[in-house]
C-alpha cells in the first residue's frame, strides 16, 4: 500500500440517482495512476474524520487523473490518500 498526502483541486459531478451521487476529484500532488482504487482521508471543520472509498482513477482527453468517489470534498480540502 502506497499513502500520501494532497489537495483537492477541483471536483464535479459524474452522475447522481435518488440521493446517491458518483463524483470526481482532481488531487495536487496526483500520485493515483489510472486503474488504481484506494481511500481518501479527511477532517471536517468540526473535526469529524470521513474515510471515502475511491472506485476509480480515470485519465481525460488532456491526460488529467480523475479521482472517482461517492462522496463529494470541497476544492481546498487536505486528504490522506491510499492506493491499494
Amino acid at each position: 500500500m502506497k499513502s500520501f498526502t494532497a489537495e483537492v483541486t477541483d471536483i464535479r459531478l459524474e452522475s447522481r440517482v435518488g440521493v446517491a451521487g458518483t463524483w470526481s476529484l482532481t488531487l495536487a500532488p496526483a500520485e493515483f495512476a489510472e486503474g488504481d482504487t484506494g481511500s481518501l482521508e479527511a477532517t471536517t471543520r468540526s473535526g469529524t474524520r470521513l474515510v471515502i472509498r475511491v472506485t476509480a482513477v480515470t485519465a481525460d482527453a488532456e491526460g488529467v487523473l480523475w479521482v472517482v468517489v461517492e462522496k463529494p470534498l470541497a476544492a481546498g480540502t487536505e486528504v490522506r490518500c491510499t492506493v491499494e
